[in-house]
């Protein structure tokens, strides 16, 4: 293949074969039509001369979307020669350096198939890549049903949100999946927002389930004020109030402990299972350095200062009525 020539072209002279398999992302186009206004146009697109003149642009589509933003009708090309396949199989090689999402390389893969009737094993080799690589770049499309495709396509959501949240919550409830498709169009969710919404969402009830898919974002402010007062709790309390909270925690932790333990071991009064075995040995010694540490801070609270009657194994005064013996326990 003769080596590229450098060109400065027409940006309509660019047949934009490969744009619908190209990802939409505004934010980025802004930022690289701000250093492209600054430094201008510092790496050239990559095209390729067809035999009937046209010149297919291959990579570069934001380095394009940016000048035109810019309103500049001229783009730098390093113009191939040739084979297209070729050139394809170039960009995804190169693509470790390149800004190509998972979902751009599976589109390209794809149309390498059905162009050029490569198979896999032939496409891995050619990119110097694994064909397990080729392979789950694939699965992407045929994983995730079209309308998420087109979300993803359009930047409404990353891969990984597409992937994690959406093909699932696709499998488990069309409905619910194109309802969130369309409010994320009107108003679009970053990743961390749409984890946090679907984690509620695999916790709540139908009812509420059918409330949050409508308004994604009234779920989000909710936790967003809830998150918000734990931390003015938290600041107006200090490390004080952090304390005290574990305390009252650990109590009733244990009270509830305490009662199935019992149950369990009046169920089976032979043995208690290893594994509960194993666990209740670690929790005591785990308990019995607590309580060292608590009687070196609180050294008023000496064994024989407190009130007779109580479990010197507890931070809580006496016994409960439905807590067992240590017998029993053992």
């Amino acid at each position: 293949m003769e080596p590229p020539r450098l060109q400065s072209l027409d940006w309509h002279q660019l047949e934009l074969r490969y744009a619908p398999l190209r990802l939409a992302d505004p934010s980025a186009i802004a930022r690289l039509a701000r250093s492209i206004a600054v430094n201008g146009q510092l790496v050239p697109c990559i095209g390729v001369i067809r035999a009937e003149g046209a010149i297919v642009l291959v990579d570069g589509y934001r380095r394009v979307a940016a000048l035109k933003q810019l309103g500049r009708d001229t783009v730098e090309v390093e113009c191939w020669c040739g084979d297209l396949t070729h050139v394809l199989l170039g960009v995804l090689a190169r693509a470790r350096s390149r800004a190509l999402a998972p979902i751009e390389e599976a589109y390209l893969l794809r149309e390498l198939m059905a162009e050029a009737s490569l198979s896999q094993h032939e496409i891995a080799r050619r990119c110097d890549r694994d064909v397990s690589w080729v392979n789950r770049r694939l699965q992407l499309l045929t994983g995730l049903p079209d309308s998420v495709l087109e979300a993803v396509r359009r930047g409404d959501v990353s891969t990984w949100a597409a992937v994690r949240i959406l093909a699932p919550l696709a499998r488990a409830n069309t409905a619910h999946s194109e309802q969130i498709l369309a409010g994320l169009r009107k108003t679009p969710l970053s990743t961390r927002q749409l984890t946090a919404w679907f984690e509620q969402y695999q916790r709540a009830s139908k009812d509420v389930r059918a409330r949050m898919v409508e308004a994604p974002g009234l779920l989000l402010n909710a936790l967003t004020a809830q998150q918000e007062q734990k931390r003015s709790v938290s600041l107006r309390d200090g490390p004080e109030g952090e304390v005290l909270a574990d305390i009252r925690l650990l109590d009733s932790v244990s009270a509830r402990l305490s009662r199935k333990l019992c149950a369990l071991s009046t169920s089976s009064p032979t043995a208690l299972p290893p594994a509960v075995t194993a666990a209740t040995s670690s929790l005591y010694h785990a308990l019995e350095s607590l309580q060292h540490h608590l009687m070196r801070i609180c050294h008023h609270d000496t064994p024989s200062a407190l009130p007779s009657g109580t479990d010197t194994a507890s931070t809580r005064p006496g016994r409960t009525r439905d807590q067992p013996e240590p017998e029993a326990v053992a």
